[in-house]
């Protein structure tokens, strides 16, 4: 019985995971899913979904083929069939969407597949250990579910060969508790490859609700992909106008200041951090930035240029600018960045219109693999 429910259960989760990859982009481009976040999981509304299965009907109802009519004559739904619109207004509830947790980890696997991303090769140890459990041998006591069958069994027939109860004719070999043998483990300390993400964002004036929205749902599924991929991630959040500052994420999805641009504030802070806290030699770094592509001067634009090519880029595994379309923005600044460092692989940018262009982004950002 136990088993049955086992299958049904694999069964619905495969159904569930099919009906999410049908509908990963339109997941992807509304930011409802984000507000549903847990700490592992994440709860997804779905159609209502049924389980095929056999009704069984009254007793002599007549078999298949048996109802009333003549061979040829078209199927009638009858009463129950569609209705023409006309009747009066129900009293019943509708059909509800069915909501269903699902692990961060499947939802980043079914990103990764439906993108084609490639899994990520850590450059660096952190100093996050992480115990792992490895099966070293045989024991004679210890929990049932790791009893080892074969020794076990192999006991028992030893103990009965060598008592004079073993009959070849009627072999019947029975454990006593004394024959029990379990698999052993032991506990090792290994290093864990860990990430650091800083997600920069400018909050001036002309950096609306709606562009924010797009760097929260696109920062939700690059958190989901790289989490992952790293057993240790620490997150950093930086806003700014003309001055950047440190903050908490809620903080960040929430501010709007009406200052002017000044991106070159926030990345000295960013290279800042990075020196303190997180070492390129223990930790693999991802810098993100989120603007509509203003900024103060083209001085500043050059200050952003020497920041990346001499402070973050040489301890990055990539740097990556995405650049959210804004009806008072100028657009510039992707520009700049794509005519002075296009040719280095280390930076990726991207140019998000609008939230159906997050997919797009996402796959532009992680598709390298570093």
């Amino acid at each position: 019985m136990a088993l049955k429910i086992d299958q049904d259960h694999a069964r619905f989760r495969d159904i569930v995971k099919g009906r999410i990859r049908e509908n990963l982009k339109r997941y992807i481009s509304h930011g409802d899913l984000v507000a549903r976040q847990g700490k592992d999981t994440v709860t997804i509304p779905v159609p209502q979904i049924d389980l095929p299965r056999f009704r069984f009907g009254e007793k002599q109802s007549g078999g298949v083929g048996r109802g009333k009519g003549e061979p040829g004559d078209p199927m009638d739904g009858g009463e129950e069939g569609e209705g023409d619109g006309k009747g009066k207004a129900g009293k019943d509830a509708g059909e509800h969407a069915l909501e269903v947790e699902v692990a961060l980890d499947d939802l980043a696997k079914i990103l990764g597949e439906e993108l084609q991303l490639p899994r990520i090769d850590p450059k660096g140890k952190a100093r996050i250990v992480a115990d792992k459990d490895k099966y070293t041998g045989i024991q004679r006591s210890g929990p049932e579910s790791l009893r080892h069958f074969r020794r076990t069994y192999r006991e028992a027939l030893k103990r009965q060969i060598s008592s004079g109860g073993y009959n070849p004719s009627k072999p019947a070999i029975i454990p006593i508790r004394e024959d029990r043998r379990y698999r052993g483990t032991s506990t090792s300390v290994q290093p864990v490859a860990n990430a650091v993400i800083v997600y920069m964002m400018d909050v001036s004036g002309s950096m609306g609700d709606e562009q924010k929205e797009i760097v929260r749902i696109e920062s939700f599924w690059l958190d989901t992909w790289l989490r992952s991929q790293y057993k240790g991630i620490e997150s950093v959040y930086i806003i700014h106008d003309a001055v950047a500052r440190e903050v908490d994420r809620e903080t960040f999805f929430h501010t709007r200041e009406s200052g002017g641009t000044m991106i070159s504030s926030a990345y000295k802070l960013c290279a800042d951090i990075l020196a303190r806290r997180f070492p390129s030699s223990d930790w693999n770094v991802y810098p993100f930035h989120f603007s509509d592509g203003d900024n103060w001067s083209v001085d500043d634009t050059l200050q952003c240029i020497e920041i990346l090519k001499s402070k973050i880029l040489p301890g990055a595994n990539m740097f990556c600018y995405g650049q959210v379309e804004s009806p008072y923005g100028s657009g510039q600044f992707v520009k700049d960045l794509r005519e002075h460092l296009g040719k280095d692989e280390r930076v990726v940018t991207s140019e998000i219109r609008d939230k159906d262009a997050i997919m797009e982004s996402i796959k532009e950002f992680l598709g390298k693999g570093r």
